[in-house]
């Protein structure tokens, strides 16, 4: 049986220097064994990221032949053949003097590195670079983004400009409209059994409502039409909507809606945000002559401070979504930013006025809202309108009274308007419902009237009057001088005078020109019995 010794060691042969000796031998060697174990896995796993592998392969495997000397040191001589022992030494001796080399060289390798204050100073350097390579790129986004809102305020500047000129326009337009409209439903009536004549007289008709709903369009766009907004529920709006659509757009055209089950009601005027549904699913037809499918959605949304930097006409809050796809044509990237611009189009000529996204535009930028287009040449078109979100639940829509179709009076009517055309032909349509009237052709003389001994019963004033007030200003004056007296107003273009943040005061009664002599007889009914 194999006995250990320890007499190599010129140690008694005692039990007790016997475990000394062996036991000192084999932890130093398990030591030794370890070592070269870690150097092992720690090469295996990282070979290419070790800098001096070589010497540390050639330091590992020296450790363990020297581990592997202590085990040997152990045993009885008698056991281990000297050529065996001889070899084992030799190898740990060539395997001496490669470390030795792997060290000088790793040593030369050493000494050039860089010092602490080199690499202090090189890293100190690194970062200065760094800071002025993150310096000029921040120079440069804000230089971008300085561009985009200098782009975006000369659009905004330019809408705007567009907006007081067609404002203007249509009010200027709208009195003359009164005029055409009123006398040629006179003119209608008196050649009813005259067909020639009652068929050009209903050519005039049909013209002049095509210019009230140019006008119409233009007041949207320039953000001056007097909306009424309320608690809306745009799913039920969006489904009339599509029914309403269906038979329009045609077989060729599927519709589908994707409405959010938890949509919030939105504060808006629900018979504008149905009319700029109307005008965006008629885009989306004629962008779709082959057919197509039109996609309308609803969706809760916030829009955060990031997406209003980037979007300038754009508030951060929370809003309700509507968005119209469709998969037509799609629009040139460079047309983009004119598409909301009034008379611009890119159908073929006699196929569109132009009006229809510029009186979307419009409407939702005075309801307080967003609006965003999104298109691609060949791929579609989307246009996603972001409503204010309503903080009550959705109101219904007042019934209907029938009232009989022109409704008379004996009232005394004080009409103050400041286009002569206009006020005659008011005069006599009034006179023509049975009432008394007194007429002023601006602020000043409407006040004479007022403090004078005449029976007044309502004050019916265009909103734009000259003589140092408009018409609401008169107003407040009359009703001091006179309280109680009803008030009607009537105006093609409002201004700010009943209309506040692009909502039509509450109290107040507006009849929109042009109109027709029903409207006015109805509208001046109501404000009497008001």
């Amino acid at each position: 049986m194999p006995t250990l010794t320890v007499q190599a060691a010129g140690l008694p042969e005692t039990p007790g220097w016997f475990w000394l000796y062996a036991v000192s031998n084999a932890l130093i060697a398990c030591a030794f064994f370890t070592i070269s174990a870690v150097i092992a896995l720690y090469l295996w796993r990282r070979w290419r990221d070790v800098m001096f592998r070589g010497a540390l392969a050639a330091l590992g495997v020296f450790v363990a032949l020297f581990g592997l000397t202590r085990l040997l040191s152990i045993l009885d001589p008698g056991l281990l053949d000297a050529r065996t022992e001889s070899l084992v030494y030799a190898l740990l001796a060539l395997i001496s003097v490669v470390v030795i080399a792997a060290m000088i060289r790793m040593l030369r390798q050493i000494l050039v590195l860089p010092t602490r204050i080199v690499l202090q100073k090189a890293y100190a350097q690194l970062e200065e670079e760094i800071r002025q390579r993150r310096a000029a790129e921040a120079m440069v986004q804000r230089f971008q983004e300085i561009e985009a809102n200098e782009a975006q305020v000369r659009q905004a500047q330019k809408m705007e400009a567009i907006g007081q000129l067609t404002g203007g326009v249509a009010h200027d337009f709208n009195n003359i409209l009164t005029v055409i409209t009123g006398t040629i439903e006179i003119l209608a009536d008196a050649v009813k059994d005259k067909p020639q004549l009652a068929g050009i007289a209903s050519m005039i008709s049909a013209a002049a409502e095509r210019g009230a709903d140019l006008t119409r369009h233009l007041l949207a766009f320039s953000r001056r039409q007097p909306l009424q907004p309320r608690a809306t529920d745009v799913n039920a709006l969006v489904v009339d909507a599509g029914r309403l659509l269906r038979p329009t757009l045609g077989e060729q055209i599927e519709i589908e809606s994707m409405l959010a089950y938890d949509s919030a009601p939105a504060l808006i005027d629900p018979s504008q945000l149905s009319t700029a549904i109307l005008n965006l699913a008629l885009n989306a037809r004629d962008a779709m002559p082959d057919g197509g499918k039109l996609t309308l959605e609803t969706k809760n949304v916030t829009l955060d401070e990031d997406y209003a930097r980037l979007n300038r006409e754009a508030k951060p809050g929370n809003y309700v979504m509507i968005a119209v796809s469709d998969t037509g044509q799609g629009i040139a990237a460079q047309l983009i930013d004119k598409v909301f611009e009034p008379f611009f189009t890119t159908k073929d000529v006699g196929k569109g006025s132009g009006l229809g996204l510029s009186m979307v535009y419009g409407f939702v930028k005075q309801s307080n809202g967003h609006v965003k287009i999104y298109s691609e040449e060949g791929h579609g078109t989307t246009v996603k309108l972001y409503l204010p979100r309503a903080a009550s639940a959705p109101q219904l829509p007042a019934a209907e009274t029938s009232r009989p179709a022109v409704a008379r009076g004996d009232e005394t009517i004080l009409i103050v308007e400041d286009d002569a055309l206009v006020r005659d032909y008011v005069v006599a349509q009034v006179r023509r419902l049975g009432y008394r009237t007194l007429a002023a052709s601006n602020a000043a003389e409407g006040l004479a009237l007022i403090d004078s001994p005449e029976r007044i019963d309502l004050l019916f004033t265009d909103v734009i009057i000259p003589g140092g007030k408009n018409g609401r200003q008169l107003a407040i004056e009359a009703e001091k001088r006179r309280p109680g007296l009803k008030v009607l107003y009537t105006s093609g273009y409002t201004e700010n005078a009943i209309v506040h943040h692009g909502r039509l005061d509450a109290d107040v009664l507006l009849l929109a020109k042009p109109y027709v002599s029903a409207d006015l007889a109805r509208m001046i009914r109501t404000a009497l019995e008001a």
